[in-house]
Order: structure tokens, then sequence, then C-alpha cells
């Protein structure tokens, strides 16, 4: 195996630590209500508190790695999920149980941050774009498996098995990062004390082109994370599909945006990806909304949909490249920002689609992102004013 292909894998699975330590997670929560003699909304706490871990761990890690490098930051991140997974399932009670789900998720977050920072460290241009398209690809298989997975394990183990399949990943990745060459020469790295370096997160936020960036991935995102806050309710409460019907339709979802992401490295420019994406999802997060408020047959619903999702996912890739092409100098950083926003977003959208009549909600969610998306982008791609002496 050729390094390249090597780090393409590796960097593919770091930045799937997402699903891993939230969606495999979720079919495991009705039996631990139960061995922990708790309540329902205890257990949803630890999914709380690794989210808040996933969000937080990358402004920690991506300005540390801007400062020592990649592999160190990046191994102490592997060793503190392994660590902490191994203590989470020998957990004696639900507080402790959730203390550590947020340092589970902080140590995934530095394997989602600093796997960007390497891509964008080791490629540039039209190579970056592609690079990271193929991530993109192999990381949108991770939503649809995790959640199979883990209701596997759990029927056929109980809920530790997930943890147990966890560790097993967080060994696999950590051997692999040991592996891995340091992609930030010393000659690039931050020279500041660490308290300056953790205040180039203000820096790169007041870089406009980078911001736009950012927030137009994150406004994309809202209709990712509307989608599966509402789904399950959609499809199975309003249309009355049984739970593997909506199994397989979430993972139609997935495989078209793991598609959607791929063909980004189709277009010459990232920007023409972006622009393309914006069109496509304002066109089809308006028809949605119309297939939603008429209440049409699900096929037309699953249909309009995963052409939406695809489009979502062509700009994924895109904006990320561009965003972290404005900010080379701090890819540590950006990178950090870039995944806290999206988190954030997510914290954000998902319990709005809750509100009165969900078809109704969902499909407003899903053009607000749209909108702001096409915005942010316009934002982003604007000339920048030439300063006169």
């Amino acid at each position: 195996m050729s390094y390249k292909v090597f780090l393409l894998l590796l960097l593919g699975l770091l930045t799937a630590f997402g699903p891993f330590v939230t969606d495999m997670y979720v079919p495991s929560l009705p039996s631990m209500v139960g061995y922990f003699h708790t309540q329902l909304t205890m257990v949803q706490l630890g999914l709380t508190t690794s989210m808040i871990g996933l969000a937080l761990g990358q402004l920690v890690f991506g300005p540390i790695s801007d400062k020592m490098g990649r592999k160190r930051p990046l191994l102490a991140a592997m060793l503190l999920f392994t660590v902490s997974t191994v203590s989470i399932i020998f957990a004696p009670n639900i507080e402790t149980f959730t203390v550590l789900r947020f340092f589970q998720g902080l140590g995934g977050a530095g394997g989602i941050v600093i796997s960007r920072s390497v891509a964008t460290d080791s490629f540039d241009g039209h190579q970056l774009l592609k690079m990271l398209a193929v991530i993109g690809a192999i990381n949108g298989i991770a939503p649809i498996a995790a959640p199979v997975a883990g209701g596997a394990i759990v029927d056929s183990v109980g809920w530790q098995g997930i943890f147990v399949a966890l560790l097993v990943i967080g060994v696999v990745l950590t051997a692999g990062s040991a592996c891995m060459k340091e992609s930030l020469a010393v000659e690039h790295r931050k020279r500041d004390s660490m308290f300056k370096t953790f205040g180039l997160i203000g820096t790169v936020m007041k870089n406009r082109e980078f911001m736009g960036y950012v927030m137009q991935q994150a406004a994309a995102q809202a209709i990712l994370f509307g989608n599966i806050a509402s789904s399950s309710f959609i499809v199975q409460d309003h249309y009355g599909y049984s739970a593997m019907a909506y199994s397989l339709a979430f993972a139609a979802n997935g495989v078209c945006i793991a598609l959607g992401a791929a063909l980004s490295a189709r277009f010459n420019k990232p920007q023409n990806s972006v622009k393309t994406s914006c069109a496509g999802m304002l066109v089809l997060s308006a028809a949605q909304a119309g297939v939603l408020w008429a209440d049409a047959n699900f096929w037309v619903y699953e249909g309009v949909l995963c052409m939406l999702l695809a489009f979502m996912g062509l700009t994924f890739t895109a904006s990320t490249t561009l965003a972290l092409e404005s900010e080379r100098k701090h890819a540590g950083s950006g990178s950090a920002v870039l995944g806290a926003v999206g988190f954030l977003c997510g914290g954000l959208v998902s319990p709005l689609v809750g509100m009165g009549n969900i078809m109704h909600s969902t499909g407003l969610t899903f053009v607000t992102g749209a909108v702001l998306s096409a915005i942010f982008a316009w934002v982003a791609m604007r000339p920048k004013r030439e300063t006169t002496n």
C-alpha cells in the first residue's frame, strides 16, 4: 500500500469520528436506561456532552497542532479517546458515564480537526479538492453504517459492546497515527506563546472570505441536521413506515450525500461547485417545502430529499477546500473553527424542526438553510477591496 493510500484511509476514518461517537451510540439508549436505573433524559445527556466535546475539542487541538505539529497532538487525542472509552465500559453510574463521554468527544474532535489540517499541509489546489472529496465519500459511509452496526451490537452483547467496538477503532487509529509522517514542517509552525496561538482563532474569524465559507457550509448543514432530527418522525409516524424501512431510506440519503461530496472533484474550480450547490439547494429546498406542506406521496418526498442532500454534499467538500485555502497559514485554527461552527449549528437547528407542525417547520428549516447558504457564499466570493495609500 502506498503512503498516499494509507494517508487517505487514515484521514477518512479520523474525520468520521462524529458519527462514530454519536450515531453508533443511539441504538443503546433504551438498554442503558435499565442498566443504570435512570431516566432516558439522563442517558441522552451523554449524547449532549459528547457533542460539546466534539465542538470544544476542535478549538483546543486545532491551535495546538499549529504550534506543535500534527502528529504529537493527534496521538494525544487518540490516547484520550482510547482511555476514556475503556473507562466508559466500566462506568459505575450514569453521572460518571456522562462526564467520560465529554472526554471521549474531546479526543475524537482532535482526530477530526487535525485530519483536515494534515490534508491541507499535504495538498493544495485541485489536489486538495480531490483528496477532500474522497475523504468526504469515505466519511459519508459512517453515518449509514454506525447506527446499523450499533443496533446489531446492542442486540447481540448489550450497550458495552458498542464501546468495545469504539475501543478497537481507537486502538487501530492510534496505531495508524503513530505511523503517519509529520506533515507540518518545523519552520512553518507558530513560534508565539500558547496563549497567542489560541488567539489565532480570533484572527481567522476576522477573515471575511474564510468565515463566509464557514457560515455557508454551516447553513447548508442546517438542512442535514434538520433532516436527521425530523426524518424518523416523518417517515415512521406520518407516512407509517417501519423502522427498517426508515433505516433503508436513511441509508439512501447517506449515499446521496457521499455521491455529492465525491462529484465536487469533477468541477475545475471549487467556487463553481459552491455556486452549483447553492442554486440546487435553493430550488430543491423550496420544492421539498412544497412537498411537505402539500403532504405529497412518500416517494415524491424521498426523491426530492435525495436530490437536495446530494447538492448539500456537493458543497461540503468545495466550501471546506476554499475555507482552508484562504487560511492556509493558520490551517489548524481554521479547521477548528470550521468544525466547531458546524456542530454548533447542529445543536441549534435540531430542536427547531420539532416546533409546531413538523412537516411545516422542516420545510421552513430547509429553505432558511438554503437561502442563508447562498447569501454567505456571495459574501465569501465578493472581490476584496483594494486599499490605496
